[in-house]
């Protein structure tokens, strides 16, 4: 029985056999002996890693002895891998498990990467310190290891408590994609449980964790309907095979007695492409005239809307399972569905089980993976192989790795590495090599041929033994400019045909090894020394003449700038004469405000004063308080923006004031005011704006920056979005302002370097972090402002979030993804609104305010779906549907038809051929 036992490798092969099932794999991390916990499942330790710290932890009402123990890593650039034996072209599923309980002490709730191989699984974030982590993988072995390593500590340090291996049989959770995709679990989710523990081994064989749907705070359930109850039974349930839901989880159910079944799930990773199936079973005495038919709908989806089930008909019988599904469907972040029995059924929806996981993208990882494995396996070190791929996603500590999808590697760093034996020839295989630096080691025998290594150009073979002569094919190499070989044991002579070229050569210490012409190596070097004296020369000679010429023109174009008024643009569609901003005088703008009279708003630019033109046309003066260059430039700025943009939901730009000291920005006057003011400053008064009013006002805000950075050439990124920057007109429509930091993007650029501006609260983190600003950090910023608008809370507050939350993000996706919306909605709503137009702005909110802007929307994307919202108020009676106006047969089986994974959808959408139900 042994023999056929799984084995675990970690880091540089820890080997250990196990006493389990095959297959089954359960390491506690940090743990210091083999024990068998009360389900039966046997651990082991991973007491022979050699990076990493073990700790135990003291963690209330946890007693499980493996959450009692964890390792953690260094916060550092390297990644630190587990190494796991498989069976290749078998499926498993692998479990990793995180339990921070403050083991740090520091209170500081890490946040890093967790990749399987060369493929980035997914980011932990911590965010309560007693809460297990869970995340799962499906995976087809393609080769006899796999690797799971953890890096990229953005806070606090890497750490993990379990990882857990389990083999399927079998065809199950086969896909036709599994070459290139994996399965990342998203919900398994056991309806009608009896408790909220959840059914696992030995009840299910292959160990899968059937979360209880009682279970609310794993954020799978919410607007259950009323009329749900759930039902059980003894009888023994035919799932046709073993790796179908176990029988326990079949013997409970949901039903829908008032003639619906209603959910919102929680989907861990969407939005994106994934494997949806549901899991049906009649448990319930049925009389004689009773029948049971329903059907899902999916909001917007008619064509899933279709399909009828009838479980008994289907499965051909009473306790028998039917589980259809789709293997290729688009899901959203946050999923609504109904079951709805048709009109000629007289007996409520049921729902047994239901699982729910997204494809995620295999990478090849580097094209030199299988060349550095053969070269480190003939080093004296077994400390090199670092596990996973070696360039990604993050690279080995000691070489470095080009940006290519499939990266190449292009600098090795083993100099000093205690490492002996002869120069592995299959170094001169990596044809992208750049640096190889092999120095202060113990190598021997000849210099390998490294006519291969094309791209090479620094090479360090210095203070090692090696022997033999110096190959005349290794100072031919067309990009080599530094060899380094001295302090060897080399002989004959140095070749003659590369000694004329561009390239330092260092060969002293060998005193066997002479240049064979007039010239030695002392000469050679000094020739270089001269050559790059002499070339330094001339560069500070040219840098001086060049930054004289530079400043010259600087004076000159800022004398011409300051004797003309602002530059004339094109239209961005080109649709539109060219036109110039009006250039007002001091003494017209000190008429039309009374003297700077009445002053209605403030800001870091100035301040805002009321005005009248002699036509009557009423004006906002905003007076620039700065003399700074800062101050200046986001008046150049602005002035330069606003003469070429126009829309109707941007504030219209009349023209500008600029004498002596004085700088003015003169705009249209917009009657009530900002958006913040209505929401939570004294313009409220206790009045409020209705929702449909908001949306409204979101609607017209999206479509100002939508035209910013789709409608412009080149697109414009405001870069300050907040409510206080949307104004509204007399009839309360809204239009975008302030563009003092805006940016313009630069054509066929991802984004824009820039220093951090903006406000907090608003603030994009990943534009905070790297300083490269996208249109996706006005997504950001909107995305605040949908909760605002949801809420009537500020951006920031020390007091309205509670203790441990400042950040309306936060505290808003605590409450959305535990399924409590109401917990955020402005209660001077009183109830007055839809809720599912309601769920659309909150889920697209947080969409927005995804922390990495790849995974956030558009803005055409969040502008359709609050038109969407729009229409679900207006029109009540289209959106509720009837659930009784579909009757006939029931499905069967259905064909799924191909499908693009990698298209890059943020959206539910989908393909109509392949929008049907499939029967397993």
């Amino acid at each position: 029985m042994e023999a056929k036992f799984q084995f675990l490798f970690l880091l540089f092969l820890f080997d250990v056999s196990f006493a389990q099932m095959p297959g089954f794999v359960s390491l506690d991390c940090g743990g210091q002996e083999s024990f068998t916990d009360d389900i039966g499942l046997e651990w082991v330790p991973d007491t022979q890693v050699r990076f990493g710290e073990a700790i135990n932890l003291s963690v209330a009402n946890e007693t499980r002895k493996q959450y009692r123990t964890l390792r953690h890593f260094p916060a550092d650039s390297r990644k630190y891998c587990y190494s796991l034996n498989v069976t290749s072209r078998t499926r498993y599923l692998l479990r990793a498990t995180f339990l921070y309980g403050n083991f740090d002490n520091n209170n500081v709730y890490p946040k890093f990467d967790i990749s399987l191989g060369a493929t980035h699984w997914t980011t932990i974030v911590i965010s309560d310190a007693n809460t297990i982590k869970v995340r799962e993988i499906i995976f087809l072995a393609s080769t006899p290891t796999v690797s799971v390593c953890l890096s990229n500590a953005t806070t606090g340090q890497p750490f993990i408590s379990t990882l857990e291996l389990r083999q399927f049989n079998g065809s199950i959770y086969y896909t036709e994609f599994e070459d290139q995709f994996y399965l990342s679990v998203s919900a398994r989710i056991n309806f009608g449980a009896d408790s909220e523990a959840p059914v696992r081994y030995p009840d299910d064989p292959f160990d899968r964790i059937w979360e209880s749907d009682s279970v609310r705070k794993a954020n799978y359930l919410v607007d259950v309907a009323a009329g749900t109850e759930k039902v059980s039974t003894k009888m023994p349930i035919d799932v046709n095979r073993d790796e179908r839901p176990p029988q326990k989880v079949m013997q409970t159910a949901v039903v829908g007695r008032n003639g619906s079944l209603t959910y919102r799930l929680n989907l861990d990773g969407f939005p994106g492409f994934g494997w949806a199936f549901t899991y049906f079973a009649e448990i319930e005495d049925l009389g004689p005239t009773d029948t049971r038919k329903f059907r899902l709908v999916l909001p917007g989806m008619p064509e899933i809307s279709k399909a009828v089930v009838n479980i008994e008909e289907n499965a051909q019988g009473k306790y028998r399972l039917y589980e259809p599904g789709f293997t290729n469907i688009t899901f959203p972040f946050v999923l609504s569905f109904r079951f709805g029995k048709t009109s000629d059924s007289v007996l409520g929806p049921l729902l047994n089980a239901m699982e729910i996981n997204k494809y995620l993208e295999k990478s090849d990882g580097s094209l030199d993976g299988a060349v550095v494995a053969s070269v480190i396996s003939k080093l004296s070190s077994s400390d090199l192989d670092e596990g996973g791929d070696p360039c990604m996603p993050v690279p080995w500590s000691w070489l470095q790795c080009n940006s290519d999808p499939q990266p190449r590697i292009v600098k090795i760093l083993l100099s000093k590495k205690n490492l002996t034996g002869n120069i592995p020839t299959d170094v001169a295989k990596l044809n992208s090599l750049v640096e190889l630096w092999l120095d202060g080691n113990s190598f021997v025998g000849p210099i390998p041929d490294f006519t291969g290594c094309v791209n090479l150009k620094i090479l360090h073979l210095e203070n090692n033994q090696l022997t033999g002569e110096l190959p005349s094919s290794l100072v031919n190499l067309p990009s080599l400019r530094e060899l380094y070989v001295q302090n060897n044991m080399l002989s004959g002579t140095v070749p003659s045909g590369r000694l004329k070229k561009d390239l330092t050569l260092v060969y002293s210490g060998n005193i066997n090894l002479h240049e064979g012409g007039k010239k030695n190596h002392i000469y050679i070097i000094l020739g270089s020394v001269i050559g790059a004296l002499v070339l330094l020369l001339a560069t500070v000679v040219s840098c001086y003449f060049l930054q004289r010429r530079r400043r010259k023109s600087r004076e000159q174009a800022d004398v011409l700038e300051e004797s003309k008024p602002a530059q004339k643009f094109a239209s961005s569609k080109g649709d539109a004469p060219k036109e110039t901003a009006h250039c007002f005088g001091v003494k017209e703008i000190e008429e039309a405000t009374r003297g700077f009279e009445r002053k209605i708003g403030s800001g870091g630019f100035g301040v805002v004063y009321y005005g009248k033109l002699n036509d009557g046309k009423e004006i906002a003066v905003k007076v620039l308080t700065s003399n700074s260059f800062q101050g200046k430039r986001e008046f150049t700025n602005e002035v330069t923006l606003l003469s070429r943009i126009h829309h109707r939901n941007l504030v219209q730009f009349l023209g500008y004031c600029q004498e002596v000291d004085r700088s003015m920005l003169v705009y249209e006057y917009m009657h009530n005011g900002t958006l913040k003011e209505h929401l939570y400053a004294p313009l409220t008064r206790g009045k409020t704006i209705s929702w449909i009013k908001r949306l409204q006002i979101a609607e017209d805000a999206a479509r100002g920056i939508e035209y910013l950075h789709t409608g412009c050439i080149p697109a414009i990124i405001h870069r300050d979005l907040k409510s206080s920057n949307i104004l509204l007109d007399r009839h309360m429509r809204a239009k975008v302002s302030d563009f003092g930091l805006s940016k313009l993007a630069v054509d066929g650029a991802s984004h824009v370097s820039s220093i951090v501006r903006g406000t907090v609260g608003y603030l994009d983190p990943e534009y905070y972090i790297s300083q490269q600003l996208t249109d996706k950090s006005d997504v950001y910023s909107f995305g605040v402002i949908l909760l605002e608008l949801i809420s009537g809370q500020e951006a920031i507050s020390n007091v309205n979030f509670g203790a441990n939350c400042r950040n309306i993000v936060q505290w808003a996706k605590l409450h959305i993804e535990s399924g409590n919306i109401r917990g955020i909605i402005d209660p001077s709503l009183r109830f007055e609104y839809d809720i599912q137009s309601m769920w659309k702005i909150a889920e697209k909110a947080l969409m927005c305010a995804q922390p990495h802007g790849h995974l956030r929307p558009s803005m055409s994307e969040v502008l359709k779906e609050i038109q969407d919202s729009i229409l679900i108020e207006r029109e009540p009676l289209a959106r509720e549907g009837n659930s009784d106006d579909i009757s006939g047969n029931s499905v069967h089986s259905m064909n799924i038809g191909p499908l693009d994974l990698r298209a890059n959808e943020n959206y539910v959408s989908f393909d109509e051929s392949i929008a049907r139900p499939l029967a397993r």
